[in-house]
């Protein structure tokens, strides 16, 4: 028994920017709750902050692209090490590999509870090309193994994502828990005025294809045409390990054409968001429920996005925002013209989102929620010393 009697909680992501972005929140809450922090995550920017918020961090080699197989292999006896090194009462896997590798390391090490979060089903299962149709043929099988773990459960964040895990085979219905999504921190977000001037559209995601950001520079291309008069701005990080990434070169093109701002990666999202009028994410990815349209809303800004799933989980068309049919430039850039002409609409829509996620995302909520699965399987199960 451990002397603290505190449960042992390590949290499995492959990125510490993601940690920081996406589970911070529930990390604070549940260290709050009674238990000890861990985090084992590759380390590149935010390794100083995390340790400063007392967490013990395990600096692992993890990455999310990798195509050397002895990579690999190492990447997952360094996992099945760490877990026997700490004795976690519960391991937390968040997206892919990390359900991946580590629900093998916990089935190898024994750990007693496993939490396996998809945070949508990305590239894999979103895409239409050969590579990722073999990718997708292969993971079935592999993740069905990973997530049938005994004092396991499955967590995603819209309920689409469960059918197709179902349907593929990958878990029974009674593994799968719906928790819809990291939550907003709703103190941090909170409503601004409409800046003055031109009115700004901003697109905040990772600068990946399969966001949308080749629709939203044709709908603006379409927009300048007709004399659309705003400033419409890229916001958001060149993720490398994506193979879908957009090159700098790239962006830089488009803002030397005065298509659009880049802004690249930025850290102060609640201003950021604050300088839109309009936030538009014309994504076709395999979201879970993304967090940046959780923020915007609580900022009271007016959503553009696509009527896919996690998205739809987010945008009421018509209530706190518009939908729009993916890969769709013309009607992209019809819902974007229709709310930079009415001032009144966009306000109106800002308000209702903002109740929205007061109600439904707070990340009060969302931890409360994760918080109350953790104490469900470790019910009965004696903290490790």
């Amino acid at each position: 028994m451990s002397l603290t009697l505190k449960p042992r909680l390590l949290f499995l992501i492959s990125e510490d920017w993601y940690f920081w972005s996406h589970r911070l929140d529930l990390a604070r809450a549940a260290r709050d709750a009674g238990y000890e922090i861990l985090v084992a995550t590759r380390v590149k920017d935010h390794g100083k902050r995390i340790e400063d918020e007392g967490f013990k961090l395990l600096r692992i080699c993890l990455r999310r692209r990798n195509l050397n197989p002895l990579q690999e292999l190492f990447a997952i006896a360094e996992i099945v090490k760490l877990y026997n090194q700490v004795r976690p009462d519960i391991v937390h896997h968040v997206a892919l590999k990390p359900i991946l590798y580590g629900s093998l390391a916990a089935r190898i090490a024994g750990v007693p509870v496993v939490v396996n979060a998809f945070a949508g089903l990305g590239y894999a299962f979103s895409a239409d090309s050969r590579r990722a149709a073999i990718l997708r043929f292969c993971l079935k099988r592999a993740l069905a193994a990973a997530v049938s773990l005994k004092h396991s459960r499955v967590v995603v964040q819209n309920a689409h994502d469960a059918e197709q895990l179902i349907q593929f085979g990958i878990v029974q219905s009674a593994q799968v828990t719906l928790i819809r999504g990291a939550g907003v921190d709703i103190s941090k977000f909170r409503p601004s005025s409409e800046t003055a001037g031109e009115p700004v559209v901003i697109l905040p995601s990772r600068m990946l294809w399969s966001k949308g950001v080749d629709e939203f520079i044709s709908s603006i291309k379409l927009l300048k045409e007709d004399g659309v008069q705003a400033r419409y701005v890229l916001a958001g990080m060149i993720d490398k390990e994506n193979p879908e990434h957009i090159s700098e070169t790239q962006l830089q093109g488009w803002q030397k054409e005065g298509l659009v701002e880049w802004w690249g990666h930025r850290e102060d999202m609640p201003r950021v968001l604050g300088s839109a009028d309009i936030v538009v994410l014309p994504t076709y990815y395999g979201e879970g429920l993304p967090k940046v349209l959780l923020e915007a809303a609580a900022c009271e800004r007016p959503l553009v996005a696509t009527d896919v799933p996690g998205c739809r989980e987010v945008v009421q068309d018509g209530v706190n925002g518009l939908l729009v049919p993916p890969r769709d430039a013309c009607r992209l850039a019809q819902a974007i013209r229709r709310l930079l002409q009415d001032e009144g609409l966009r306000q109106a829509m800002g308000r209702r989102g903002r109740e929205i996620v007061l109600r439904e995302f707070s990340s009060e909520r969302i931890a409360s929620e994760t918080i109350a699965l953790y104490r469900e399987l470790l019910m009965g199960i004696p903290v490790s010393a």
